[in-house]
């Protein structure tokens, strides 16, 4: 059995359906009290990650655990998790962490969970590391704006990084999760480099009509940012956002060599989620 925590989420949601239909048995784990749909013969068992102890009955039997955390971990103890899974029998944990941990190790945004990496590195079952760079899906932070104004505001339109596609995530893990990729950190990318602007293009072609893209200031994206993330997220994502480092504006082999195929672009991406974009 496979257990995905984070099982409601962008990367989750996929996961769970390519498990299930690989013949996988799943338990999608999800912190809500609603209930969630899940694919036929997949398991659902509510538990939270501040509360290790909660993961206890959805582990009972697990080969095999996805361990995704919210935001940095700097809230979860995440030793505690580990020593639940280790003592439930889970032979593999295959833990979502962020380039910016091997990027930016020392940084007050991803120290935490460059931490989370060294604590399962050490923790005794078989580790795999995925390290994805930002989210295509962030994208749906502007859908609001597409709809009310036809207009997207973000900072530094014309610095490009290699977004990736979710599902891509997703896929890599379903490839590793049942086992071969022990040991093995992966830092997953899209195609290639993307800017704010450019992807603003990509969308208007999708949605089929025109969409005005407005550079922000660092500062006014500072105070949209500061109402939904913490003061060192800001900060380190807007570090990200508009002096990339090298490595993070890299191409990345490693989608391409787990799937055997490349990854998604951003377009690819946007086609596929129109009619939550689009405003009718």
């Amino acid at each position: 059995m496979i257990v995905v925590t984070g099982a409601t989420g962008n990367v989750g949601r996929t996961l769970v359906s390519l498990l299930a239909e690989s013949g996988a048995e799943v338990t999608a784990v999800s912190r809500g009290r609603r209930p969630i749909a899940v694919p036929d013969g997949v398991h659902h068992h509510r538990a939270d990650l501040a509360q290790p102890q909660s993961l206890r009955p959805a582990l009972a039997g697990a080969e095999a655990m996805y361990l995704l955390v919210e935001g940095a971990g700097a809230h979860l103890d995440t030793a505690a998790i580990l020593r639940v899974a280790k003592e439930a029998g889970v032979k593999r944990v295959v833990l979502q962490s962020s380039q910016a941990a091997g990027t930016r190790p020392d940084s007050v945004s991803h120290a935490p969970l460059r931490a989370i990496e060294d604590l399962v590195r050490e923790a005794g079952p078989e580790w795999t590391i995925l390290r994805p760079g930002g989210f295509a899906s962030n994208a749906f932070a502007w859908a609001a704006s597409m709809r009310a104004a036809g207009t997207v505001a973000a900072p530094f339109g014309d610095v490009g990084l290699p977004v990736i596609d979710p599902d891509d995530i997703a896929a890599v893990a379903a490839t590793v999760l049942p086992g071969g990729h022990e040991g093995r950190t992966y830092e997953l990318t899209g195609p290639a480099l993307s800017t704010p602007r450019q992807r603003v293009a990509d969308l208007a072609a999708v949605l089929g009509r025109p969409i005005n893209f407005v550079d922000q200031t660092p500062e006014q994206a500072r105070e949209q940012m500061l109402q939904f993330m913490p003061p060192p997220v800001v900060e380190g994502t807007l570090a990200i956002l508009g002096a990339p480092t090298a490595r993070e504006q890299r191409i990345s082999p490693d989608v391409a060599a787990v799937l055997g195929r490349p990854p998604r672009t951003f377009a690819e991406w946007a086609a596929r989620h129109v009619r939550q974009l689009s405003p009718n």
